[in-house]
Order: structure tokens, then sequence, then C-alpha cells
């Protein structure tokens, strides 16, 4: 039984978040300000011939102008990762080849935003524009070569070609998947296609440097990753680590977004030459068309089975759009497969391959799901397919075939990310209760049974579909967490962690970690978060990984601060340890004779006998990364003159361990289903022929608003993670999965039709109607 655990406590900063007092980076400002404006190109390919900022420097404000001519040649990776990063060193901070509309030409630095805008339109240019690739099922072998000998190389001993545009490549296979599929009774063989799609994040990139009274760099940046980016800065304008400080403050959202280090090596490169503060805040149009998307994916499944819907052999062919850039391509790609294929594992014949190619496109990056979203859409519809072939149950079909606790994947050693993975056993799932949940909250038979071919008749047609799904919990054996507490004299700590709250709740949950081993209330705990010089190294908040691994650092270091405690208490009780416990914020004999409060056990190891600091710091990797379980179930209707489908009822049931915040869990899974459902139903980017961007505003793309969001329920179904902070696992990535082939099978469901490629649009669904 938990106290603070699995409690709905509010959140720490919540608040001073609602009260505006909360400050964002865009908020601070600094005397002597410069405010810096990027130069984009304006073509998809080209390379500079001549650039000219004569003009611009002229001007009266006008500091300081960067460019390929005074800061560029050093190739690195934008991707946020831990070192030595698995994405390909391919970017410039600034160069003299444009590779996607949207690229960085130049910066100016001045003493306005609006004299730094105008003296963009002053520099001049000259481009020789070059033949643009924008097909990515062309890219590979292309004439076009996006990365025509220029260095551009894999920091890790992975499969790497830029001459012929292959940012990535991945291969895996467990048993022999072409002899099982030729001697299959059953084939199937079908290609799915998802597209790119902007993370949406209401706050915009930003970052806003300055020197501190001993000239060291500081950086306030929304970044998902601090630590990364004083690696990365420092790399990138040669300033040494001891010389960099990185501060997040409040951050809204970032989704994967902002694991990249895009603005903060040109404002720091600023600040460092010019010795003044400088500040990037990108609008919403340079977010959309020149920071990072979810990759454009092709996945074409090959499946061999029986006529009882036994698939005996399932081969996973992923093609990815990565862009001008490689920035994630080769972990993305791995988790196209890692995160869906051990679901099955009792498939013994299993094969995955992947390619990540370069094109003149937008780039692609991290993105909630990570790889999994891509795969999903063809994973959920591939076994409603054989369900159906096979006059399967789809319900008894997934009980059946999936992973259960105490059971393993072949794939989860061959598949890791960017590397050979790790072998594990999954020790928790409540997988079949979450099916069984999601059965009787969706009405699921009732509703199959109503929306017969009789029901649907008409003009509106409507259907039900599911589709169940698997995620994980941090990189295993890669990714690090820490932690750091100190007792002060009022009975208080301090909580210093180097995890990242993107607006998740992390401060509140792991916050409610450290209260429950100390049995003490959460006004206790002062939480400070994501500060380069003052808290511990965390690898930043990616790869459904805060909750379960720092949450884990967090227990270690709180667990060291209750032995000091209980030492430090029973001294002052004079009885045993073994005859003291905490409680209630107290440390007190078994016999509740004697007791000690926080207070008083703090003020006596500053005062008393044995004067010592009650302090603590704790890190923790993991050897797995249990994954989080769920199943959905969509409830939709199809208008058949004009295309539209509308969401009726969206029905989660997941498993993510015992949640620390059952509220803070829920609201994240209704985030990811809202995004979900709009990747699903109406999000895409369009581009001109010449590759420009051409719904680059919130208006244009189109974003799922209050008024749109369906009636969604999410059933937190708990199990007990043993690895994980008091039984917990990850809840935010997973949930974005589920949306694509439940949707696209309740789709099949209510017309008969399949729909092979996102979003379903009224042109496409009209179309598949047609056809």
């Amino acid at each position: 039984m938990f106290r603070y655990v699995n409690q709905a406590a509010e959140k720490v900063d919540g608040m001073a978040l609602v009260t505006g007092e909360e400050k964002y980076t865009d908020d601070f400002k600094y005397k002597d300000m410069l405010y810096v404006a990027i130069l984009h190109s304006g073509y998809a390919h080209a390379k500079i011939e001549e650039l000219d900022d004569s003009e611009a420097r002229k001007m009266d404000g006008v500091i300081e102008v960067l460019s390929y001519k005074n800061a560029g040649g050093i190739l690195y990776t934008t991707a946020g990762q831990g070192y030595p990063e698995p994405s390909p060193y391919d970017t410039c901070l600034f160069n003299d080849v444009m590779r996607f509309n949207g690229d960085n030409v130049c910066a100016v630095a001045a003493e306005t935003k609006e004299i730094a805008e105008k003296a963009l339109g002053k520099i001049k240019v000259k481009y020789g524009v070059l033949e643009a690739l924008t097909d990515f099922e062309q890219s590979e072998f292309s004439g076009v070569v996006i990365h025509d000998g220029d260095g551009s190389h894999a920091k890790i001993p992975v499969y790497y070609n830029a001459s012929e545009n292959v940012a990535a490549k991945v291969e895996a296979e467990a048993g022999d998947f072409e002899k099982a599929y030729e001697a299959s009774a059953r084939k199937l063989e079908a290609a799915f296609y998802t597209p790119y799609a902007s993370h949406c994040a209401l706050e915009p990139h930003a970052a806003v440097t300055y020197l501190d009274t001993r000239g060291r760099l500081i950086i306030r940046s929304t970044t998902q990753v601090p630590f990364h980016v004083r690696r990365i800065v420092s790399s990138v304008c040669g300033i040494p680590i001891a010389k960099i400080r990185v501060i997040k403050p409040r951050i809204g959202g970032g989704f994967g977004g902002k694991q990249e280090v895009l603005l903060e090596p040109i404002a720091a490169l600023i600040t460092w030459r010019t010795k003044r503060p400088a500040k990037i805040t990108y609008s919403r149009r340079e977010v959309f068309k020149s920071t990072r998307t979810r990759h454009q994916y092709r996945t074409i499944f090959k499946a061999g089975y029986d006529l009882d819907g036994r698939i005996n052999a399932l081969h996973l062919d992923a093609l990815e759009n990565s862009g001008a850039y490689g920035s994630h391509a080769l972990t993305v790609l791995s988790n196209a497969g890692s995160k869906t294929l051990p679901l099955l594992n009792k498939i013994e014949h299993l094969k995955f391959t992947g390619k990540g190619v370069y094109t003149n496109l937008p780039c692609g990056g991290a993105y909630r799901g990570y790889g999994a979203t891509e795969a999903y859409f063809g994973l959920g519809q591939i076994v409603d397919m054989i369900c159906e072939d096979t006059k399967t149950d789809i319900i008894e079909f997934y009980k059946k075939w999936t992973i259960k606790p105490g059971e393993t994947s072949p794939i989860f050693q061959a598949l890791g990310e960017g590397k050979e993975g790790v072998a594990m056993t999954v020790g928790s799932s409540s997988l079949d209760e979450c099916i069984s949940i999601g059965v009787k909250e969706s009405h699921w038979y009732e509703k199959k049974k109503l929306y017969s071919k009789d029901f649907n008749q008409g003009r509106f047609k409507r259907g039900i579909g599911m589709s169940v799904m698997m995620q994980g919990s941090a990189i295993p054996e890669v990714d690090m967490a820490s932690a750091y507490m100190k007792m002060n004299d009022d009975g208080s700590f301090n909580l210093l962690v180097g995890a990242t709250d993107l607006g998740t709740g992390s401060d509140t949950i792991l916050s409610q970690i450290a209260c429950e081993v100390l049995d003490t209330p959460i006004s206790k705990i002062i939480v400070t978060s994501s500060d380069t010089d003052f808290t511990p190294f965390d690898k930043g908040a990616y790869a459904s990984s805060t909750t379960y691994l720092s949450g884990q650092a967090v227990k270690k270091c709180a667990e060291e601060i209750r032995r000091q405690i209980l030492k430090t208490g029973a001294e002052i009780l004079n009885i045993e340890e073994d005859n003291a416990i905490i409680s209630d914020s107290s440390v007190v004999s078994k016999d509740g004779l004697y007791k000690a409060t926080f207070e008083e056990i703090c003020r006596y190891s500053y005062y008393g006998k044995n004067q010592y600091q009650i302090q603590a710091a704790a890190s923790h990797t993991s050897p797995k990364s249990p994954p989080p379980f769920a199943a959905h179930f969509a409830e939709i209707e199809v208008d058949t003159l004009t295309g539209i489908i509308r969401v009726l009822k969206y029905v989660a049931a997941v498993d993510c361990g015992i949640p620390i915040n059952p509220t803070l869990a829920e609201g994240q899974a209704e985030g990811a289903i809202v995004s979900g459902l709009a990747y699903a139903l109406f999000e895409d980017y369009y581009f001109s022929e010449k590759g420009k961007l051409l719904n680059d505003t919130f208006g244009k793309y189109g974003v799922m608003t209050a008024s749109d969001i369906p009636s969604i329920e999410v059933f937190l179904v708990n199990s007990y993670e043993e690895t994980g902070p008091f039984g917990a696992k990850s809840v935010s990535e997973i949930n974005i999965n589920g949306a694509l082939p439940s949707v696209a099978n309740a789709f099949y469901n209510a017309t008969g039709r399949r729909l092979f490629r996102a979003p379903f649009t009224p042109e496409r669904v009209l179309e598949a109607l047609e056809n």
C-alpha cells in the first residue's frame, strides 16, 4: 500500500504555471541583449556561389553576421543523443550547400529583433540551383547525391553510405523467413505509408545566452537534453565544457522536437564572440520548416500463415525518409522493428530490413512513438487482415499470440537503438486484462454485431476497430540518470535531478518517489531540475525513460538519505537502528515511545554530535527496457458522400506498471491519443514541386482543437514492474501508436475497404471507397 506514489498529487509547479509566474526561455531578457534572426534557404538544393553581407553589416544596430565564411566547417549531428551519437555527422552550423528549403544560410545579430530581420533582406546570396531529390522511394542510387563528398560520416561503426544517399541501414532475422513464408498455406503482402508530421509544441524553439561575471557561457534553452547541449555546443563552438552552463527553464512541450541542438550553438557563438547576451526565438513558420519532423515512412509487410490464423513468418521492410540530414535516422529505424516485432513473439521466423535515405526535404528527428508509430500502422492492419481471412477472432488472436510475462523475443537481442540490442525477459504485463477491459468498455462485440452490413446501408457507415501495442522504458545499457538530495534544518529536502520536465510533470513524479521512500509530504521536497552546473547528469527526457530510469535513481538516492536519517535518529533517541523506523517525517522507536522529527534530526546533524550533512547521490542504468502495453479501440462514422471520418469514441486500456501519478499518466495517455488521431486523420506536410513547405502555420497545417477531440476513455490497468520505481514503467509514447491501425481497422469494418496511406483525408477515403 502506497502513501505518496500511485496518488493524484498536484503538480509541484501547477500554481506557478497557471498564474504565469513560471518563466519560459523567451521570457528572459538581459541588458545589452542582441537579437538573432536567421536567413533560411528558399531552395531545396542549391550551392551558394556568392554571399555578400556587407550591406547588412553597414546597418546601424547590426553587430555580427555568421555564415559559412566565418562559422562552419565542423561536422556534427544535431541529434541530442548519448556519446558517441548513433546519428551521422553530416551537419555544419552553416554551409555553402543548401540541402532543403529551410536550411540555414546565415544569422544576423542586432540590437533589436526588427533590425536583425530587416538586415536579412540586405544580404545578397547568389545560388547555383541544383537538381532536387524529393521522392524518398527514388533516393537510393539516385543521380542526385545529397551529401556528395562533404565528409559526412558515421560516428560509430554502422553501415553508412552517403554516396548512395543511405543515412542508415538495419537488418535482423530470427529463424528462416523465406523458407517458412514459402511453406505457409496463405501469404499476404501489403505496403503502408505514413506522412511527415510536426510536433506542434505550443512553445516554439528558443535559446538565450549570456556570460556570467566570471566569463562563463550560460545557455537557457527549450531543450529536452541539457547535458547533450553542453557537450555539442562545446564541440561545435570550440568552447571548453567547463566554460558552459546549460539551464532548462519551464518548457511548453517537446514530444521529441526539442531533442535537437539547433539554436544553442548559434546563440552561443554570438555571445562568445561579442561578449553580449543573445536571443533566438523561432517563429511558428521557422519551427515547421527548419526544425525537425516525424520521419516519412513506407513499410512493407510480408506474412505467411496457416488457415487457423497462426503466423509462421513475418517480414517488415521499412524505408525511412531522413530528409536532408540523418538526425535520429538509425535509431528511429531500429525502433520500427524492435518495438513492434517482439509483440507477436511466438512467430518463429521474423525478419526486419530497413533503410533511412536522404532527400532534399525537411529533416526527420525524434518524435513521440519514435518509429513504432509508423510500423504499427501496418502491423495492426496485417493482423486484422489475417484474422479476417482466417475467420479468427482478433481479440482471441491477440490474447493467444502476444508476448507474456516470463517470455522473450530474439528481436530484443537482435535490434537495439543503433546497435545490437540486449536480451530481455518480460517481467510484467497486464495486456490480456487491458484487452478484456477494452472489449467491455468499448462494447466491442455488441458494436461489431450492430454495425453489420444491414446497419451500414446508407450514406453514413459505422465501424469499430482495435489494435494492440507495446513500447519500451529507457534504452538498456545505454541511458543513465542520476539524482542528488540533501536535508535542510526544517526537515525539508533539496532534490536535484538532471531529468527534464517538459510539462509532463516529471518534477512532481520524482518528488512523489522521494516522498514514498522518506514518508514525508510533497511540500517538503524542493525539486530543482536540469541545470548542468548544479544537477547531476541525466541523459535527458526521451526514450520513455524519465519515470522509469530517473525515478529509480531518485529512489536509490532517497533510500541512502533514509539510511542516514535512521542512523542519526537512533543516535538521538539512544536506541538501536534496528529498533527505529521512519514514520510521518520522524524517526520513531518501534514501540512508539520515542520520536525525533526530521527537523530535530537535521539540526542535530548540523550542530550536535558527529556533525555531517545528510546528503546522498545515486545513479542508475537499466539492463532491460520493460515494455508498457496497451489495447486501443476506435469507433468511427464514415460519411461516404464527403469522405470525412468522425471518431465517435476511443477507448484505451494501458499497462504502465504502477502509475506514480495516475492523473498525470492519464493526461499523458490522452494527449498522445489526441496527437495520434490528428496524425491519422489529417496531419501531413504538403510541398511544392520544388520542395517548399506549403502548410507552415497552425491554420494551414491543421491541429486537433478542443472542439475536435472525441470522447476518449483511458483505463490504467496496473501491473508491477520489479525493476521500476515502485513498479512503474513508461506511459507517454505508447499511446500515440494505436490511432492509425485502430481507425483504419474500424474503417474496414464499416466499409469493407482498406486504407494503406495516412492521413485518412476525405480525398483518400473517397478514393478507397471508389476502388
